[in-house]
């Protein structure tokens, strides 16, 4: 069923960013940032109490310093002393030790409340990672056939793998490391101007400098990670058509050519990786090149101080610790602003498909309808997209189907078939006109209690990696093992499967090479016999299949059908010449109806298309 995702599906040439390289930047981060506030209400007492843990760690790490301040005069002032009576200078518990040990329990406060911070933190973001996929995954579940008709499978994945794991890590350590470093760097340049304002100010003026570099190098950063994004795409579109259309590049000998291709765009690709990168490793130097620049001006200025007495050996050493607690967030500032922003944009792309419309909802008050018998009308039944310009797909559908009828479907590429299946089915919903099943508006039933009446045999097979035997009861899980080999009987696949290593029981993959197309196709036909619906839909199952496999097939379909309302989605007429009703389609409009042998002696659209495909050569 695959000839009319035709109105707004985007192109698929369009470029799938790779998130793994960009430097991004979110559109709404107010917006954005609130939502994901308003997302973690439930933690809210979790928030507080990491940001508590974080004013306390940093009140440990500012304390130490300055308290080391007085060890180190203490124990300068008693080496002093010592020397000048000739003794031998000694730390006991009353003289250095119990300060030093006190120093010592600062320092396991702020490793024990780091820790407790980092363990909060990551339970908080590991704990909105599974919300937030959890509801993508509901989401998916409730929107409309017409998004993923628009979406690329990989754009959609993303949201749940790249995107999420952006959002935890940047709640992990970004969020962390933004709430210590400006702790710490506010904390340290104030005890700074507490012990000399000079030195502080000199400090300040090299941190200005760090912060316009940053700001420098981002700028590249971006332009250059940005091109190397583009250049990525080019090279896994190029790659994933190379490994596709291997049958094709060989059949036309254009291996050559198709390599050349692929060399070009990977050698464009590493010289934007080799600016991106330098551009990249090269801000980090450059920042800690500044720091250790502004720490030799210190450095000389505070030995003149010293010197001069007006800074003391404690306190010399207790600002050049404040000095590097204060240059670690400077350097790592731009990590932390990409970081923050990359999570932000993730974040809008997750908040964007969780705001997408939804399908209508159910009725309130369903009619029950179990084991219909498989009676259907289109009732003047209209059909547009609600976003999409233009006249409708479909205009004034209207026919109706007796319990037990084969009805064919036939058209063109575009003509409708597979829209009309799809209202069927309530993937989408009519804008005017009624579907009717067994006499039951089928807006008055939910969508789960309107599909329990029908089976899909679909033109593109579809298995799950699982068992044989799980995949034939895929839709009646609770089936038993009895049932599933009759079902299996019925659609002549019992023999086939009994051929396979471990039977029932063998692990099978929707790319298993090892099972043939008309073998899958079987055991998709016999997962609808297990269902055993009233009303089946059948697309053309045998247009890829040798002779005799479409045989057994035509078989297996022929047994499925007896006695049950089927819709045939036709592409060879010979198949259908039998059919109750045939429905021939063109624009979304159901132009003639009747049998085969009607609509040949009309003489019209039905005629010629038959005629068409059985004229002599």
């Amino acid at each position: 069923m695959a000839d009319e995702k035709q109105v707004l599906q985007r192109s698929d040439a369009e470029p799938q960013l790779d998130y793994e390289y960009s430097i991004e930047r979110p559109q709404a981060a107010g917006k954005t940032l609130k939502r994901l506030w308003q997302t973690t209400a439930y933690a809210h007492g979790r928030l507080v109490l990491i940001l508590c843990s974080v004013l306390i760690y940093t009140a440990l790490m500012i304390a130490a310093p300055w308290y080391s301040a007085g060890i180190v005069n203490l124990l300068w002032d008693t080496i002093k002393a010592s020397q000048s009576v000739g003794a031998a200078f000694q730390v006991t518990w009353r003289q250095g030790g119990e300060e030093i040990a006190f120093l010592a329990l600062l320092y396991f406060g702020a490793w024990l409340f780091y820790t407790f911070q980092s363990y909060m933190m990551l339970t908080f973001a590991e704990g909105l990672n599974l919300r937030l996929r959890t509801a993508l995954s509901e989401k998916l579940n409730r929107l409309p056939l017409c998004y993923f008709d628009g979406q690329r499978t990989g754009a959609v994945l993303s949201r749940f793998t790249n995107d999420l794991d952006k959002v935890s890590e940047a709640l992990q350590n970004g969020i962390l490391r933004l709430f210590t470093s400006t702790g710490l760097l506010i904390g340290s340049v104030v005890m700074m101007f507490q012990f000399h304002a000079g030195l502080a100010l000199v400090f300040i003026a090299f941190a200005l400098l760090a912060v316009v570099v940053t700001r420098l190098f981002s700028r590249v950063t971006l332009e250059r990670a940005s091109t190397r994004q583009q250049k990525l795409s080019l090279v896994t579109g190029l790659i994933e058509e190379a490994y596709s259309g291997q049958v094709l590049i060989k059949a036309f000998t254009q291996e050559t050519r198709s390599a050349a291709k692929v060399h070009a765009a990977t050698e464009e690709l590493a010289w934007a990786t080799e600016k991106a990168d330098f551009a990249i490793n090269a801000i980090d130097p450059a920042i800690r090149l500044i720091n250790r620049l502004g720490q030799v001006v210190i450095a000389l200025f505070a030995s003149y101080l010293l010197i001069g007495g007006s800074l003391t050996v404690g306190a010399f050493q207790a600002f050049f610790q404040y000095v590097n607690q204060a240059s670690e967030p400077l350097t790592e500032a731009s990590y932390v602003i990409n970081s923050m922003q990359s999570a932000l944009a993730s974040a809008e792309r997750v908040y964007a498909l969780l705001d997408e419309p939804e399908m209508s909802a159910d009725p309130a008050v369903p009619v029950a309808l179990t084991q219909a018998k498989g009676k259907v009308v289109f009732d003047h039944v209209r059909f547009g997209y609600a976003d999409a310009a233009g006249p409708d797909l479909m205009a004034d559908i209207d026919f109706a189907v007796a319990p037990g009828q084969k009805i064919a479907i036939v058209g063109a590429t575009g003509a409708g078939k597979t829209t009309l299946i799809n209202l069927l089915m309530r993937f989408y919903d009519v804008k005017s006109g009624h579907i009717y099943l067994d006499d039951v508006d089928t807006a008055s039933l939910t969508r789960h209690d309107l599909r329990e009446n029908f089976g899909m045999v679909l033109q593109d097979t579809w298995l799950f990696e699982g068992t044989i035997a799980e995949n034939i009861a895929y839709g009646k899980p609770a089936a038993t093992r009895a049932e599933i080999i009759a079902a299996a009987k019925a659609a002549r696949v019992d023999f086939f499967v009994r051929t396979m290593p471990k039977g029932y029981d063998t692990i099978v993959e929707n790319d298993n090479e090892n099972i043939s197309t008309g073998q899958r196709q079987l055991l998709t036909i016999a997962r609808v016999v297990l269902r055993n619906p009233p009303v089946l839909i059948l697309d053309e199952a045998t247009s890829s299949v040798d002779t005799r496999t479409e045989m057994e097939i035509n078989h297996a379909m022929r047994d499925l059908m007896a006695g049950r309302t089927a819709f045939i989605i036709a592409h060879r007429l010979s198949t259908i010449v039998d059919a109750d009703k045939i429905l021939v389609m063109d624009h979304g409009a159901i132009i003639e109806q009747g049998t085969h042998r009607e609509l040949l002696q009309k003489g019209g659209a039905y005629a010629a298309l038959y005629n068409s495909q059985f004229a002599p050569v």
